[in-house]
């Protein structure tokens, strides 16, 4: 049985170029921020230099990529901007997928001047749109208050209008989604066919105009039990309309936003709690393993996971807490470099010489089969 962890302590570029083509599903990068402190890859205080450093990098993470997969990354203000475009021209523009924004301190960083920041970034790219497997739903977000209604057999539901609110669909570009259908509001009944006492029903828009359908014909012929013609109030009075019933059904999904707050994936805090819980107090700004959940939610149970700067190996604990809960068969390469830890740190005081060391501790912590080597 392959271990579901392997970590690899050196320099990320070397340990990259070493890896075979398309090996990995999803990758995830939490890069130095360029905040001016000294870094193990040397101290990069200017922009270019930074980009310079990256962009090696993440070039051999798109050719490890496979075709179906994406590569997210985390960043904060100082170098999103930079790392958008440098992005764009390693993976292509065409292959940006989302901008994603992470509340990771609620309560805002009050140290210092100006605003109190309490965001960082994640940028999500395809290594090729079109093939791309990443599902931006979750089942989570799925709230059972949103579906009012409950129909005879208990099923809940909500109604959704069965005409498209969106103007550009209409009858001048959607000619064969404007068609009439019969309705009778009494009963509820909806059919592509006359029948007795029901109403010839068009699709319009609020204000009168002529609308579409967002179902062909024959798709509501084939199911009848999921409309119901009833009367709604327009902007200018009653009016018999169709309306689809939305189903809450087991393993129902809802599309992710692109804000995502810390009650939802955890923040600083609870990652150092989740770190302190393993190891003890070690790192000052993990990334709580929710953030990683959501990450590894979006692609296949069984992706293969890299992420090349480990730090504190939160990536490797969130792909073995997601495998202990649903049974999956996700595999994770992480890579830190030996970076010593600096006098006055937690991880120096709790006897960390490298930042390597407490990734090590971590994942043997998290996964005790985790397989270890150095590079």
């Amino acid at each position: 049985m392959h271990p579901q962890n392997r970590f690899v302590e050196g320099d990320n570029l070397p340990v990259l170029q070493g890896l075979p083509d398309a090996s990995f599903d999803v990758v995830y990068l939490d890069p130095p921020y360029n905040t001016g402190s000294p870094l193990a890859y040397r101290d990069r205080r200017s922009h270019e230099e930074w980009v310079a450093f990256l962009r090696p990098r993440l070039e051999e993470v798109r050719r490890v990529l496979a075709p179906t997969g994406a590569v997210f990354v985390s960043i904060d203000d100082h170098e999103q901007p930079r790392l958008r475009l440098l992005l764009d021209e390693v993976f292509g523009e065409d292959t940006f997928l989302a901008q994603i924004t992470v509340n990771l301190n609620p309560k805002g960083r009050q140290l210092g001047g100006g605003f109190a920041t309490s965001h960082e970034y994640l940028l999500v790219h395809a290594r090729d749109r079109a093939a791309c497997v990443l599902d931006a739903s979750t089942a989570d977000a799925v709230d059972p208050r949103d579906f009012p209604h409950t129909a005879e057999d208990g099923r809940r539901f909500r109604l959704l209008p069965l005409r498209n609110t969106n103007k550009r669909f209409n009858p001048r570009t959607a000619r064969t989604l404007h068609y009439p259908l019969w309705g009778d509001p009494a009963t509820g009944r909806v059919a592509v066919e006359e029948f007795a006492g029901a109403q010839e029903v068009w699709p319009v828009f609020g204000d009168g105009r002529p609308a579409v359908w967002r179902w062909s014909a024959p798709l509501v012929a084939s199911r009848p039990d999921d409309l119901v013609c009833r009367v709604v109030r327009g902007t200018r009075g009653d009016r018999v309309d169709v309306s689809q019933r939305d189903w809450l059904h087991p393993g129902r999904r809802k599309k992710l936003t692109t804000v995502w707050l810390a009650e939802e994936v955890g923040s600083t805090d609870t990652a150092v709690a989740e770190l302190k819980a393993l190891v003890g107090p070690a790192f000052e700004s993990p990334k709580p393993t929710g953030l990683l959940r959501r990450i590894l939610a979006t692609m296949p149970d069984d992706a293969r996971v890299l992420d090349p700067f480990a730090g504190s190996g939160t990536t490797g604990h969130a792909v073995a807490a997601a495998n202990a809960e649903d049974g999956g068969r996700r595999t994770c390469l992480s890579i830190q470099i030996a970076e010593p830890t600096r006098p006055g740190t937690h991880a120096h005081a709790a006897g960390f010489a490298t930042v390597a060391d407490l990734t090590r501790a971590r994942l043997r912590a998290a996964d005790p089969g985790v397989a270890l080597a150095r590079f």
